[in-house]
C-alpha cells in the first residue's frame, strides 16, 4: 500500500480510511480487553461501562475526524440547518467596482442598415439617447521588451558630455525591472503561485523564461527589502500586545526534506515572519528578542515556559481553542460541551456590544470604547467566567479520565490565568486569531509550493510575507506598497518605508 500522503485518487483515499479505520477499531477492541484482563489479574474491580464509553467515544473521534467536515461554524438557537439547506440561494446582485478603471464603447449601426423597416426611411440618430449596460472584461498581462535611449549630450568645448540618468535598475546592468520582481514576488507569496508554473504561464505570454531567473529577482528584490523588513519586524515587537503562533515549513535542500517552522507575531496593523530550523523555547526567544508586553497565544508550552524565563512578559491565552476542544468532543457529550460552548459565545457577544474602530479613529473615541469595554467584563462577563469555572469543577469528576471532555475541561483549566486575565486588562482580546489569520497564507503557499529550497529561500519567503501580509492588515495595496519600498530602497540603499510613509 502507497504512502498516504503519495495518494491522490479519491476513491484510493476513502478506502485506505475505511481500512484504517477497520484497523483502530480491532486495536481498541484489543486494548479494552487487555485492560480488563490487567484489571482482573491485579484484583481491581473492572468498570467495564466505562471501558466501553471510552471505546465509542473514540471511535466516534476517529469518523469525525475522518468524514466530518472541518469548519467551526456552529448554528445559533433558533436557526435550521435543514431549512436553511431548503431555501434556495438568492444572488447579491451586481457589486459595485469602485477601484475598476471605466472605458465606454459606442455601438453604431452601418449606414446600410439604417433604414426603417416600416416606411423605408432614413433612421437619424436620437440625440444623446442610448441604451447601455456594463460588462467586466479583462485585459489579460502583456510582457514587453523596453529599449531605453540616455540620449548623451556634450558642450561645444568638447569638454564635458552627459547621458541622461536611466531608470531604476534592480541590480546593476540586469534585464528585469523592478515592476517585473514585485509581479513575480506577488504571484507567490500573495497569489501562491510556484516560481515553475509562473514560467510556464509567462511562457504561454511569448515571455521565454525559467524559474531560475524568477527566483534571482526574488533574491535581488529582497536585499532591498531587508531594512525595510527589519524595521517592520521591530514595529511589531514594539507593541503593547502581540499575537503569536507557528506552523511548519519544509526545506527541501541537498541533504533532503527537512521540518522547518514559521514563526508569526503579529499586532493590530502588522504581521511578521521568521522562519526557523525548529519549535523550541530558545526558537521563540530568538524571535521575541527583547520583548516587553502582552503575548497571546495558544496552550503551546513553549510559550508558558518563555514567559517564565522573561518576567516582562505577560501570556495570556486563546479562549477559540478552548472552544475547539470543547466542539471536538461534542459528538460524545452534546449536552455537556453544548453549555461549556454556549457560555464561551457569550463571552464573545459581550465583547460584540463594544463598536469596532477603525484605524483612523480619533482618541476620544478609542477612551469610549475602552471604558465601554470595562464595564461590561467588570459586569457581565466576569459572572460568565464563575458560572463556567463552577461547571466545570463540577462536571469534571464524571468524565472518563482519558475522555475528550475530560481533556477539554483539563486543557482550560490548565490556562486558566491566561484565560481570564482579559478581566483585569482592557487591552488582552478573547482570542489569538489575528495571528491564525497572518498565517493563512502561508499555509496556502506551503501546500502550493511546498515551502523553500534553501536556507536563503527561506529568508525571502519570510521577508516577502511580512510585507505583503503587513500590507494588508494596514489596508494598503500590497503590490503598490512593496513596489515604492523597493524603488526608494534602490534609490536610496538602506531607507525604511512604512506602510504609513506611503501615500
Amino acid at each position: 500500500m502507497p504512502r498516504l500522503e503519495q495518494i491522490r485518487d479519491v476513491d484510493t483515499l476513502q478506502q485506505a480510511a475505511l481500512l484504517l479505520e477497520r484497523t483502530v477499531i480491532s486495536q481498541q477492541k484489543t486494548i479494552a480487553t487487555l485492560r480488563v484482563e490487567i484489571a482482573q489479574l491485579r484484583g481491581e474491580t473492572v468498570p467495564a461501562q466505562l471501558e466501553l464509553d471510552l471505546l465509542k467515544e473514540q471511535l466516534e473521534a476517529l469518523r469525525k475526524r475522518v468524514f466530518a467536515p472541518s469548519s467551526e461554524t456552529r448554528a445559533r438557537d433558533g436557526d435550521s440547518s435543514e431549512q436553511a439547506a431548503s431555501e434556495p440561494r438568492r444572488g447579491h446582485g451586481p457589486k459595485e467596482q469602485p477601484l475598476l478603471p471605466i472605458s465606454t464603447v459606442t455601438h453604431t449601426l452601418p449606414e446600410n442598415e439604417r433604414t426603417c423597416p416600416v416606411c423605408q426611411g432614413q433612421l437619424e440618430p436620437m440625440g444623446e439617447q442610448s441604451e447601455d449596460s456594463e460588462e467586466i472584461t479583462v485585459i489579460e498581462a502583456s510582457y514587453q521588451v523596453v529599449t531605453h535611449r540616455r540620449q548623451k549630450y556634450r558642450c561645444c568645448c568638447n569638454a564635458s558630455v552627459v547621458t541622461a540618468p536611466g531608470p531604476l535598475k534592480l541590480t546593476p546592468g540586469g534585464r528585469y525591472s523592478p515592476e517585473f520582481a514585485v509581479h513575480v514576488a506577488e504571484a507567490k507569496y500573495l497569489d501562491h503561485l510556484p516560481l515553475e508554473r509562473q514560467a510556464r504561464a509567462m511562457g504561454r505570454k511569448g515571455l521565454e523564461i525559467d524559474s531560475q531567473t524568477l527566483w534571482d529577482q526574488l533574491g535581488a528584490l529582497a536585499r532591498h527589502l531587508t531594512p525595510t523588513y527589519r524595521a517592520l519586524c521591530a514595529k511589531v515587537l514594539a507593541s503593547e500586545v502581540v499575537f503569536m503562533d507557528e506552523t511548519h515549513w519544509r526545506l527541501m535542500d541537498g541533504d533532503g526534506s527537512h521540518r522547518w517552522w514559521t514563526w508569526c507575531v503579529a499586532s493590530d496593523d502588522a504581521a511578521a515572519y521568521w522562519i526557523r530550523d525548529h519549535r523550541s523555547k530558545e526558537a521563540a526567544g530568538d524571535v521575541l528578542g527583547e520583548y516587553t508586553g502582552i503575548l497571546m497565544s495558544d496552550g503551546y508550552r513553549v510559550y508558558e515556559a518563555l514567559a517564565r524565563g522573561s518576567p516582562e512578559i505577560t501570556p495570556v491565552h486563546c479562549w477559540a481553542h478552548v472552544r475547539r476542544k470543547f466542539i471536538e468532543a461534542e459528538s460524545s457529550y452534546p449536552a455537556e460541551c453544548r453549555k461549556a460552548i454556549d457560555l464561551i459565545g457569550e463571552l464573545y457577544e459581550i465583547e460584540r456590544q463594544v463598536p469596532r474602530l477603525s484605524r483612523t479613529a480619533p482618541d476620544e473615541a478609542r477612551i469610549e470604547a475602552a471604558k465601554l469595554r470595562t464595564h461590561l467584563r467588570a459586569e457581565r462577563s466576569k459572572a460568565v467566567i464563575a458560572r463556567l469555572r463552577d461547571w466545570a469543577y463540577a462536571a469534571k469528576p464524571a468524565t472518563l479520565p482519558e475522555g475528550s471532555l475530560r481533556k477539554a475541561i483539563d486543557y482550560m483549566l490548565s490556562l486558566w490565568p491566561g484565560l481570564t486575565r482579559f478581566l483585569a486588562d482592557v487591552r488582552v482580546p478573547l482570542d489569538n486569531n489575528a495571528a491564525e489569520r497572518a498565517l493563512r497564507g502561508v499555509v496556502v503557499g506551503r501546500k502550493n509550493h511546498y515551502g523553500s529550497h534553501s536556507k536563503r529561500g527561506a529568508e525571502v519567503a519570510a521577508i516577502c510575507y511580512t510585507l505583503f501580509e503587513t500590507a494588508k492588515l494596514a489596508g494598503f495595496d500590497p503590490h503598490r506598497y512593496v513596489l515604492e519600498a523597493a524603488r526608494r530602497a534602490i534609490a536610496s540603499p538602506g531607507i525604511v518605508t512604512l506602510p504609513e510613509h506611503v501615500t
